[in-house]
């Protein structure tokens, strides 16, 4: 022993310590220290016991006060013991107290300000109680403070800017918490911090910025909380950092980019964080790498091979993106775990497919034949088109006994067993293939079965047989149950739940603190969102049915239930979270009688024969007369590409009310724009060509021949069309926001603040992106204009209106083609000669960037005199008051921000192409990674073409006012 045994405990110490352990009943063990008498004795001032291998209940003391003679309490532990009570005053009688753990409890009341008074504190942990309202200020004074830990606690309100204070703080655990708001600008100043974990806390606002000064960090967690992107450019300079993990953010895409330097990363999980972009392939270079999930973002373009070549990577989770291409042909053995699920991945299997046991690919386009389909068995049935008895539906129903064995219901409904360990990244297709299940994502530190849980606990509230609850399937991440082959018409899907893996919040039991939330998808539409089991039964151990009506359209139902960073972590241990349920059934709410159907089939020939004899004539003359134009519709279709969905014109006539001036959204020269709501509930806009518009077929073939072969987060997504006679229709999601101009120009009620603005326009930049240098082939917009930006309901910009795109060679200089497009945002080569190139579009983003900072058209009016907003924006450049040009119903924007959007768009609307930047450079520049060069003149065509504007804007669409008196209802312009 280090210390002297001559020395005594500090007398307010002792009875201080007394009281304590009196109030909390606790125990300590008279073997190894003394707590009537002496208690800093025995293994409290032995040297060699490390902290965290000290007695529980324990002390640790040092004795040198005094002259050696005096010892103080430094250290105490009181952790796990599952104490309830408050924490008494009495416990500030310890002023030399450095450590500080009462974790894994069940004390309850706010946390106590006095915990302020220990000065000399360096660690504490208060986390998994049950302490609730605001953090105390007051720890605003532990100026040797390095450890926080608040975790799993009932806490309220925001950070304590004092915290920010605190200039030793080297760790913050707020994981599950409670506190919410912003973070305090004062945390800039905490540039030691190492490790930051707010998992499952509601904190809001942007990711600090600042954040990216903290250059000592090593482990950062943003993950479930309600923080907005993008993530900081400046994260580049944590090159200290290995694991990030940032995900379920709102506004604000991110690209890759930041992620180059950090050399030390081994884990790379950046899942459903708004990432876009292709995959750089320098991530390969980042050879320390052991786990990356980039899953459930808008991540595009090709695998790189580097990623399967990397030397240490163990998981690789890249699913629910819009990759595109095949899967690399190399393969390492360390790659145990992959999940490539729901891409647009194509071709033909690897040939190491057969070598790994942890390959998820549903949802793809791979091609399969008699050669392969038994490599992976079930796969086939598992891809985007679910093509198993699709065109020969023959189920009604499916039941399944999730994570059990096969068990027969008291309604007498029999659930088939699936009861296989999937792991982190498989899928299970059943024998009769009329359903199939998938399983993605990686647990923390869990051992075991992976996906199974069980219990021997009865379940009450339910009338099924007790073992019907006593297992169930869970997953870290996603989960998706499928049924196939069935008939279309409405469903009635029961999921069934019990919570059977915590202790009830009756017990006190620090582990009654868990809380397990995820949210259920069906059809691809979110119908619970942070559900919670426990809460919803009215407790755990209690069984809760949830039904949903459904509507099956393409003979298949998809259940998903998905994880999204919401509820505890680690409790009742570590890495234990994610979707639980016990068992699916889906049940046809139509009766279909076989035997009804043998009956009735003598009567309808007998009746039928002799009417079809004397009408086939006439059907033949008919068919004879259409069977050309018919055939001209269908080879338009085949001939485009990837065939999109079709939807019958009595199905669209419905959803649209029989397309009722009610519903109508806009017109153009091509026709009208309605809202519809389809048989499952799905709102769509409908697009109906005129009839009698000729060159409107053109435009509508183009649609289709354009979007179909594009996905991306910022490009309106098409749902199909209807080609049915003369009728050419197109179908959209529905975007209840409306067009960019509409919010811009004052037509709805919408608010534009500054980031939301910079994110706008940011997103158009990567649609754009995509569309000139990463979709194959590349495309040309040809008619960027405010009013072809749609908006959906987190206020995500998506390019719409592709009836003018041309498809670009990548060997052409340029294309000549009959100019079309809209006044105000024609590149002056495009308008004069006809000369189309990528460039076209980039002179109109410029001018919608220039609409977004100013609130103003490209052309207005104010008071008598006609504005050009080019025109005025040069005029501002030039007498040094760019920032006049900012919308002046902004109540606060970022001067830097705006500089940077002015100075690009400047760029984007030179007159000569060749000085415009590509778009990809665009976004370098937009968010500070690459250099703005300085627009080198005002433009010529400025002074040399006289604009006359004679538009009224509408779109795709979703009309917006005229903006000055013209001659046109249409919104295309035609230069013959």
């Amino acid at each position: 022993m280090a210390q002297t045994q001559n020395a005594t405990t500090d007398l307010s110490e002792v009875r201080a310590l007394n009281t304590l352990f009196g109030k909390w009943r606790i125990k300590p063990n008279t073997t190894t220290w003394n707590i009537s008498g002496n208690p800093c004795s025995g293994t409290a001032i032995d040297d060699n016991i490390k902290r965290e291998d000290m007695d529980n209940p324990g002390i640790k003391c040092n004795c040198t006060y005094d002259n050696n003679s005096t010892c103080h309490i430094t250290h105490l532990r009181v952790q796990r013991l599952e104490l309830q009570g408050t924490v008494p005053e009495e416990i500030t009688a310890f002023k030399f107290l450095k450590y500080l753990k009462i974790n894994l409890n069940h004390f309850e009341g706010t946390l106590p300000a006095f915990f302020g008074n220990f000065s000399l504190l360096e660690q504490i942990d208060v986390g998994h109680n049950t302490f609730h309202g605001a953090v105390p200020k007051e720890l605003g004074n532990l100026k040797n403070l390095n450890m926080l830990a608040l975790g799993s606690n009932n806490f309220s309100g925001p950070l304590p800017p004092e915290i920010g204070n605190l200039l030793k703080l080297e760790q913050i655990y707020i994981d599950s918490s409670g506190i919410s708001g912003e973070f305090p600008p004062t945390f800039a100043n905490l540039k030691n911090m190492q490790i930051l974990d707010t998992l499952d806390t509601p904190l809001s606002g942007k990711i600090p910025d600042f954040i990216g000064n903290w250059t000592r960090l090593t482990n950062l967690t943003f993950v479930g909380n309600s923080l907005q992107g993008p993530i900081p450019s400046s994260f580049s300079q944590l090159t200290s950092l290995t694991s990030i993990k940032i995900g379920d953010l709102s506004n604000g895409s991110s690209s890759l980019d930041f992620v180059k330097n950090l050399k030390n990363l081994t884990e790379l999980i950046l899942r459903n964080a708004l990432i876009s972009g292709s995959i750089p392939p320098f991530i390969g270079e980042l050879k320390g790498l052991k786990t990356v999930d980039l899953s459930f973002n808008n991540l595009t373009g090709k695998i790189p091979p580097e990623l399967f070549a990397m030397g240490n990577l163990t998981n690789l989770f890249l699913g629910n993106n819009s990759l595109t291409g095949g899967i690399p042909n190399d393969w390492r053995d360390n790659l145990v775990n992959i999940d490539l699920s729901y891409n647009f991945l194509s071709g033909r299997l690897p040939r190491w497919l057969g070598s790994i046991s942890q390959l998820n690919l549903v949802a793809n386009n791979f091609i399969f034949d008699d050669s392969n389909k038994s490599v992976s068995p079930g796969l086939y049935c598992l891809q985007r088109s679910f093509p198993c008895n699709r065109n020969t539906p023959i189920h009604t129903s499916f039941a399944i006994k999730c994570g059990g064995p096969q068990m027969l219901g008291n309604d007498g409904i029999v659930y088939e067993a699936e009861e296989i360990v999937l792991g982190p990244a498989k899928f299970h297709v059943s024998g009769k293939e009329n359903w199939g299940v998938s399983k993605v994502g990686l647990y923390g530190d869990k051992t075991g079965k992976l996906d199974i849980e069980g219990t021997q606990e009865q379940v009450t509230s339910t009338n099924e047989k007790p073992e019907f609850f006593h297992t169930a399937r869970m997953s870290p991440g996603s989960l998706r149950y499928y049924g196939l082959g069935l008939v279309n018409g409405p469903y009635t899907v029961t999921l069934h739940f019990a919570e059977i893996g915590f202790p009830s919040q009756s017990t006190n039991l620090w582990a009654s603190l868990a809380k397990r939330v995820f949210d259920i998808y069906i059809q691809g539409r979110r119908l619970e969102k942070d559900f919670d089991i426990s809460k919803k039964a009215g407790g755990v151990l209690k069984a809760i049915q949830m039904k949903y009506n459904v509507n099956v359209t393409e003979n298949y139902i998809e259940i998903h239930l998905f994880w999204a960073g919401k509820g505890t972590c680690c409790i009742p241990k570590e890495g234990y979270y994610g979707p639980l349920i016990a068992a699916v059934h889906a049940e046809a709410d139509f009766k279909v009688s076989k035997g009804e159907n043998k009956k009735k089939t003598g009567i309808i020939i007998g009746t039928v024969v002799p009417i079809m004899v004397v009408g086939l004539a006439l059907l033949l003359l008919v068919f004879y007369k259409r069977r050309k134009y018919d055939e001209d519709d269908n080879e338009e279709l085949l001939g485009i590409g990837p065939k999109p969905d079709t939807f019958s014109y009595a199905e669209l006539r419905a959803a649209t009310g029989d397309f009722s001036s009610a519903n109508k959204l806009g017109e153009g020269g091509f026709g009208h724009v309605y809202k519809g709501t389809l048989s499952d509930g799905k709102e769509v806009a409908v697009k109906q060509l005129s009839v009698a518009s000729n060159h409107g077929k053109g435009q509508f073939m183009a649609e289709i021949a354009t979007i179909s072969v594009v996905q991306h987060r910022n490009l309106v997504k098409l749902y199909g069309c209807c080609i049915q006679g003369n009728r050419r229709i197109l179908v959209y999601e529905y975007l209840h926001n409306r067009s960019l101009d509409q919010a811009l120009f004052g037509k709805n009620n919408l608010h534009l603040d500054w980031p939301t603005r910079f994110n706008i326009c940011l997103g158009i930049a990567r649609g754009l992106a995509y569309l000139h240098e990463e979709s194959s082939p590349r495309i040309v917009h040809r008619d960027v204009k405010a009013s072809n930006i749609l908006l959906d309901d987190a206020l995500c910009p998506k390019i719409s209106d592709f009836g003018l795109a041309k498809l670009y060679d990548d060997n052409k200089t340029h294309m000549s083609t009959r100019v079309a497009g809209t006044i105000g945002y024609l590149a002056p080569e495009y308008a004069m000669r006809g000369h189309l190139t990528e460039k076209a579009d980039i002179f109109g983003f410029g001018v919608v960037a220039l609409e977004i900072v100013s609130g103003k058209p490209n052309f207005y009016n104010e008071g008598n005199e006609s504005i050009y907003l080019l025109e005025r924006v040069w005029n501002l450049h030039e007498n040094y008051q760019s920032l006049e040009l900012v919308d002046p119903s902004l109540a606060e924007f970022d001067e830097k921000e705006a500089i940077r959007i002015i100075r690009v768009a400047l760029l984007c609307t030179q007159g000569s192409p060749l000085i415009r930047p590509s778009m990809s450079r665009v976004i370098g520049m937009l968010i500070g990674d690459s250099e703005i060069e300085n627009a080198r003149s005002k433009p010529s065509y400025l002074t040399d073409m006289d604009y006359k504007d004679t538009t009224t804007m509408s779109t795709m669409g979703f009309s917006s006012e005229t903006y000055t008196p013209g001659s046109s209802n249409d919104n295309t312009y035609i230069f013959n």
